[in-house]
């Protein structure tokens, strides 16, 4: 059986999987100072900032909560710190 390999695999505007993780963990220290000065962040403007990259967008996601961020749900579209109410 064939399988893809996902190094070589090209995405949007033929970047492969590295690249796009590459390109997300350098957009996230911008993303992360919109938040730090203006409470909160709207999904609509990542979406923007990656050129309606739906991958990046993704791996963008994925960083900022795995950094510590409450990245929101289809309800609460937006990322904001997240509350350590709990410590």
């Amino acid at each position: 059986m064939d399988s893809c390999d996902r190094r070589v695999r090209a995405y949007k505007n033929g970047k492969t999987l590295e690249q796009c993780k590459e390109i997300a963990e350098s957009l996230n220290p911008k993303f992360k100072d919109h938040i730090e000065q203006n409470g909160r962040l709207l999904w609509s403007q990542i979406l923007e900032q990656v050129d309606h990259d739906e991958l990046i967008y993704k791996f963008t996601l994925k960083f900022l909560r795995r950094d510590g961020y409450d990245i929101g749900n289809h309800k609460r579209p937006h990322v904001k710190k997240f509350n350590h109410w709990f410590t």
